[in-house]
Parts: structure tokens; C-alpha cells; sequence
């Protein structure tokens, strides 16, 4: 690797404060690919059915869609960095309550998936606030960098949280591994005590949270390319992202692998993101991004139709890494792009717009969920291929003006 390429890589990590926030992101995505792993497979083990994995994996993330606007309103109204710090604490409470009662013998399918409900509320928070502070502290000039960054801590500790998840699992019992999820997000509380400024590019002019809400309409009338944005973010959840709802299914009944390997696989899911992550923000303020956007959800398709020629758990694998590296990359430019196509004052807001763009994946993961579960997970993984790939060339074709962003 040339110095260039280390310079670039390492731009958004020369801030102090970013270093902190990438640190604490470590801690709280370690705990969150664990939870990934075991919620499908708890929710699977106790149902037996993939309509239900679906729609676990869908009402968790309903809180994203519902708490979007309202996210970004709250977070354009006060400081990022202290909120963030108490929605993360809350986060932690919640893994720490729904493990006690997995301990304690309660195991109502329908209680795990109130109790993940919940926490898709506070992670609503957490994502908005997350992306927009890594803005605030690193500038502009390095937002493709520290957002990618952003991402590649998020998927490192997910990438050790899956790997250990099975470990856990088959040891401990899945009740006590939601009680180390929720000390890894209260670690990540500690961490983020460390970050003492609100970031460079921080916006100085705060409205009340209502105006902010109701600034939302001139905001998508004035930036008409945010709207746009937004509705491409959303093809790409609902027809790219609910993909990883099916893992424990295709692990399960297609592969006939365990817990153990299910974890495995994650991690591999999770090293194709961080390895996408890492080449984009290799590319520094790299001015093109409109195209590079489009050329990785076409791929995200591709990759997806695969699924359907799996025939070991090898090819499944390098298929998954080669799907999650287009998906981390392509999620991380719609990031970039809104916050970049919107005035300081209104990226909280745009932010939020993304939140709500990917709490549209209840739709995706309900609709993949019951393909699965009439024609297997093969012929649903092909379906939702099919439509992003397509999706991606047209809109590439068709809209000229998002494709030739910088």
C-alpha cells in the first residue's frame, strides 16, 4: 500500500474525537452482530418457520421508518454527542432486560420480538446521530473517508460478535448472551465519555424540534436530489438488505450447518463489508460518486441471484462476502451523498431521511420472509436479485442527474 493510499485511508482518524467515536462504534457493533445471530436463530428455533424470522427482523426495524423524521428533527435541536451517549446507555438496558428474562425461562417468541421492537427505537436514534456527528467532527472535505471508517469500525465489531455469537450460543445459552450484548454497549458509553467537542463543522443554528419537523417539506422541495436519494435508499433496503434475515434459514435448511458455522458465516458477511468499506475510503474525497453508487447496487443484485447456484457452504460464503462488500459500500455513498447535497444546518435531517429510507426494510424482510416460506429461500433470494439488479439499470439510465454527482 502506497503512503498515499495510507493517507487517505487515515484522514478522518487524525481527529481525536473520531478516534473515540470509532473506538465506542467497535464496542456497540460487537455487540450488535452478536444480537444479529441470535435473534434469528433464537426466533427460528422457537417458531421453526422463516415468515417469522421475517417478520422479526421486520417489526425491529419498523421503529427506524416510524422514528426517522423524527430522529433527524431531534438531532438538528441539540448536541449530538451528548445524546449519543444516552441512547446508547438505553440501548444497553434493553439487551440487558431482554437477557434476564431469557434467563429466567421466558421465551415467548412474541416477547423477544416486543422487546427487539424496542431496541430498534433507540438504534433509530443511535444511527442518525452516529452518521451525523462523524460529519460534524471530520468536515467535508473527509466525509467520505470518516463515514466510511464509520462503517468499517461497525463492521469489525460485528465481525467479532458473530464470530463469538455460536461460541456463545451452544455455551452460555442465548439469555446470557444478550447480557454481554448490553455490556458491550455500555462499554461503548465509556468510550464515548472520551469525545469532549461537538466537531468542526457542528451547526451553530438550532430551530425547536417541531420547526425542524415541519422544515422537513421545504427541505425535500428545495433539495429535490435528497427525495431522490431517499427513494433509492429504500429499493436498495427492501430488495438488497433483507437478504440477511435469510442467512439463518439458507444456514439451516439449505446448508444444514449449526449455530457454530451460522456464526462463522455472519463474520464472513460482515469481512465483505469491512473490505468494501476499506476501498472506498481508499478513494479519499473521490469525486464521482454518483456512478460509483449505481455500479454497486447492480452489483448487489448480481450477487444476490448467486445465492441461487449456492451448492456448499464455500461458494454460499464467497458469495456473501462479495454481496455485503457492494451493500456496506453502496449504503455508505447514499450517507455521504444526502449529507453533501443538503445545507450544514439540515444534515441531522437528512440523516434522518436515511433512517427512514432503510425503516422501509419491514416491507422487505415481510415480503422475502413469505417467498422463503411458500418456495424456499433460494427462489426468494433470486426474486429480490432480480429486482435490485433491474432497479439499479434503469435508474442508472434514467437519472442522469444523480449519476453525474461528484
Amino acid at each position: 500500500m502506497n503512503s498515499s493510499v495510507r493517507s487517505r485511508l487515515g484522514s478522518a482518524l487524525a481527529y481525536r474525537d473520531f478516534r473515540f467515536l470509532w473506538v465506542a462504534t467497535v464496542c456497540q457493533s460487537a455487540g450488535f452482530g452478536m444480537d444479529n445471530v441470535a435473534l434469528g436463530w433464537l426466533v427460528y428455533e422457537l417458531t421453526g418457520d422463516p415468515f417469522m424470522v421475517g417478520v422479526a427482523a421486520g417489526l425491529r426495524m419498523i421503529p427506524l421508518f416510524l422514528l426517522g423524521i423524527v430522529s433527524g428533527a431531534v438531532a438538528d435541536r441539540v448536541n449530538r454527542r451528548i445524546l449519543l451517549r444516552i441512547v446508547t446507555f438505553t440501548g444497553a438496558i434493553n439487551m440487558f432486560v431482554l437477557g434476564g428474562l431469557l434467563v429466567s425461562g421466558i421465551d415467548s417468541v412474541w416477547m423477544v420480538i416486543a422487546l427487539a421492537t424496542l431496541i430498534g427505537v433507540s438504534f433509530s436514534f443511535l444511527l442518525t446521530l452516529r452518521q451525523a456527528y462523524t460529519y460534524d467532527i471530520v468536515g467535508p472535505h473527509n466525509s467520505l473517508n470518516g463515514l466510511s471508517m464509520l462503517q468499517i469500525a461497525s463492521q469489525g465489531g460485528a465481525i467479532f460478535g458473530s464470530l463469538i455469537a455460536g461460541f456463545l450460543i451452544e455455551s452460555i445459552g442465548v439469555g446470557w448472551q444478550f447480557i454481554v450484548v448490553g455490556g458491550t454497549y455500555f462499554l461503548s458509553v465509556l468510550v464515548l465519555l472520551g469525545a469532549g467537542g461537538s466537531g468542526q463543522s457542528a451547526s451553530q443554528e438550532r430551530s425547536s424540534v417541531l420547526s425542524n419537523l415541519v422544515g422537513y417539506v421545504s427541505l425535500l422541495r428545495d433539495y429535490p436530489i435528497l427525495f431522490t436519494l431517499m427513494c433509492l435508499a429504500a429499493t436498495t433496503e427492501i430488495f438488497g438488505f433483507t437478504h440477511m434475515s435469510l442467512v439463518p434459514v439458507f444456514s439451516k435448511d439449505v446448508l444444514g450447518v449449526g449455530a457454530g458455522a451460522l456464526g462463522v458465516l455472519t463474520a464472513v458477511r460482515q469481512l465483505g463489508g469491512f473490505l468494501g468499506l476499506a476501498a472506498l475510503a481508499s478513494l479519499g474525497n473521490y469525486r464521482g460518486k454518483g456512478k460509483l453508487m449505481f455500479a454497486f447496487t447492480i452489483c448487489f443484485g448480481l450477487g444476490q441471484i448467486l445465492f441461487f447456484a449456492v451448492d456448499g457452504v464455500v461458494f454460499f460464503a464467497l458469495v456473501l462476502l462479495v454481496v455485503n462488500a457492494c451493500a456496506m459500500a453502496v449504503d455508505t455513498l447514499y450517507k455521504t451523498l444526502m449529507q453533501e447535497n443538503v445545507p450544514n444546518r439540515d444534515r441531522g435531517r437528512a440523516m434522518g431521511a436515511w433512517v427512514l429510507s432503510i425503516g422501509t426494510a419491514p416491507i422487505g424482510h415481510l415480503g422475502i420472509g413469505a417467498i422463503a416460506g411458500s418456495f424456499g429461500a433460494p427462489i426468494a433470494l433470486l426474486f429480490n436479485g432480480v429486482v435490485l439488479a433491474s432497479a439499479g439499470v434503469v435508474t442508472s439510465l434514467s437519472l442522469g442527474k444523480v449519476r453525474r454527482l461528484p
